[in-house]
Formats: structure tokens, C-alpha cells, sequence
């Protein structure tokens, strides 16, 4: 006889699933405000200007409302570590990923983000000496062979700028995979949702202060079709997100919340041919299943110890 899911089960997988489709949109909109004319100093300031509010309040419901007590006060330690994983996580990976969307396809970009578990397995052999096993191996070879796929599809309709573009995302991805490696003692000390609130706080002052430095004020007058894409960026595909997979994490563990994750790239691609007329052939449909059977591979291997 089977056993009906959970309450708890169904939820968490919808937050996941969710969470996972609004993620996946933010490289869709980010295509779609590029048709106006923006650079991305400029589109990734009025992201996180919309978002900044939204990552205030996250940060002080946090400290002083979470489980009805005001949370310990940072440390010195504390603030040098939210201001280096607000950099690396939330501004340098954010900024690397918006600048490499000006040159590839949506579909290309969501395929190397979502290899960033086989890069936090590479850093964890680097930084701490973790083994990483043959089938583990095995796993990320048939993840970046996925990339290289589409990739090489890609760089016969788009020339040397798809290089360049692939690079800076693996970049972006090379970023948050820092941030995840280096945020796991911090989580445990400041609790998830503080921790995300302050950083991508630090993250935000850090694109408006960028957009200051390098852009002249005039800058900031853009097509109005620019504001309303940011500001559906900055919650429907930022803060949302966040939370959704905060809360299926809660629901069902970072496990099974990740796995479910498998849907981001197939949304993405699924958007991008819908909404950017972006190709969809044989070879996406095959470096895509490369990729999400690679990393699925990897995660497993982890979780099981293999």
C-alpha cells in the first residue's frame, strides 16, 4: 500500500520547483531589457536598487524578529565575513553573470550555472584536500562534455563573443561556488536568512557604488520597459526565490530542494525559445542532458558518500 506525501513533502517540493523556474527567469528578462539598449553596469545597478529594500528588511526581521528574540550581535569576524561573501556571492558572481548574458544565449548561461556543485567539489579537493572519486569524476567529465556541446553549437552562430561570454559565467559560477564553500560556518553562526539578508545588502551597495564610479548619472535615464524588467528582476527573480528555497530547504533538506533544481535549466530553455526565439535543436537537448545527468550524478555521489 502506498503512502500518501506528506503536507510538508508537497510544499516543499512545489517551494523548490518554484523557486527553481524564478531563478531560471532572470536570465530571460535580463535578455529581453538588453533589446533596450542597457548595458549591464546599468541593468544590474536598478536590479539591485529594487532589491536592496526587499534584503533590508530580510536582514532586520532576521535580527530582531526571527523566533521572537533579538539574534547575537556581529562580531568584528562577522562583518569581515558578510562583506567577503557579499562580494563574491551576490555582487561578483551577480555582475560577471549579467555582463556574459550580453554575449550568449540564455540556455548556454543556465547550462554553466548549474554546474556550480562539480566546481564546489573541485575547490573542496584545492582548499581542504577532499578526495574526489572516479565515479565523481566520471560525472563532472560528462557535465562539462554537456557544456562543451552547446557551447560549440553556439560559437558557429555567435563568433568569438560566445567565448568571451562563456567565460565570464563560469566565472560568475567560479564566484558563488566560493561563497557556498566559505559560507557554511557562517550559516551556522548567523542563521540562513541573516546571513543572506546582509550580504546581498553589502552586494547592493556595491552595484549602486559601481554604476557611480563608472557610469555618469545620465546613465540611469532608460527605456521605461528597463524599470519594469528590473523591478520583476529584483523580486519576482531575486528575493522570491530566495525565500522559496529557504523555506523548501526547511520543508524537505538542501538534498532533495537541490535535486529539484534539475528544472532550472530545462525552464530556461524552455523560456528562452518562448519568449527570446532562442534555437532549440539536437544538440541542446543532448548537452542538456549531459549536463543535468552529470551533476545529478555528482550531488548523489555526495550525498551517499560514494
Amino acid at each position: 500500500m502506498s503512502v500518501a506525501p506528506t503536507p510538508h513533502l508537497l510544499s516543499g517540493l512545489l517551494l523548490a520547483t518554484a523557486g527553481s523556474i524564478a531563478f531560471s527567469g532572470k536570465a530571460i528578462i535580463v535578455k529581453l531589457a538588453y533589446r533596450h539598449g542597457v548595458d549591464a553596469v546599468t541593468l544590474i545597478m536598478y536590479r539591485m536598487l529594487f532589491a536592496l529594500p526587499l534584503f533590508l528588511a530580510l536582514a532586520w526581521w532576521a535580527t530582531y524578529r526571527q523566533q521572537g528574540r533579538r539574534a547575537d550581535p556581529l562580531s568584528r569576524r562577522d562583518w569581515l565575513g558578510i562583506l567577503g561573501l557579499g562580494f563574491t556571492g551576490y555582487y561578483l558572481a551577480s555582475f560577471l553573470d549579467f555582463w556574459g548574458l550580453a554575449y550568449i544565449s540564455a540556455s548556454l548561461e543556465r547550462l554553466i550555472l548549474y554546474l556550480n556543485p562539480t566546481i564546489v567539489l573541485v575547490l573542496g579537493w584545492v582548499l581542504y584536500q577532499r578526495r574526489i572519486t572516479a565515479t565523481q569524476a566520471l560525472a563532472m567529465a560528462v557535465s562539462y562534455a554537456g557544456v562543451l556541446l552547446v557551447f560549440g553549437h553556439e560559437a558557429d552562430l555567435s563568433g568569438p563573443n560566445a567565448a568571451l561570454g562563456a567565460a565570464l559565467v563560469f566565472g560568475s559560477a567560479v564566484s558563488y561556488a566560493v561563497y557556498l564553500v566559505y559560507s557554511g560556518e557562517m550559516v551556522k553562526r548567523l542563521g540562513s536568512l541573516r546571513l543572506v539578508g546582509l550580504a546581498t545588502t553589502v552586494a547592493c551597495v556595491l552595484c549602486l557604488l559601481q554604476f557611480v564610479l563608472l557610469r555618469p548619472l545620465s546613465a540611469a535615464i532608460v527605456a521605461p520597459e528597463v524599470i519594469w524588467l528590473s523591478v520583476l528582476n529584483a523580486t519576482l527573480c531575486t528575493f522570491a526565490p530566495v525565500l522559496m528555497v529557504m523555506m523548501a530547504i526547511e520543508r524537505i533538506g538542501a538534498g532533495l530542494a537541490s535535486q529539484t533544481g534539475m528544472i532550472g535549466p530545462m525552464s530556461t530553455i524552455a523560456m528562452g525559445v518562448w519568449l527570446l526565439d532562442e534555437p532549440f535543436n539536437g544538440w541542446i537537448v543532448a548537452g542538456t542532458a549531459l549536463v543535468v545527468t552529470g551533476v545529478y550524478s555528482v550531488t548523489r555521489a555526495r550525498s551517499t558518500g560514494a
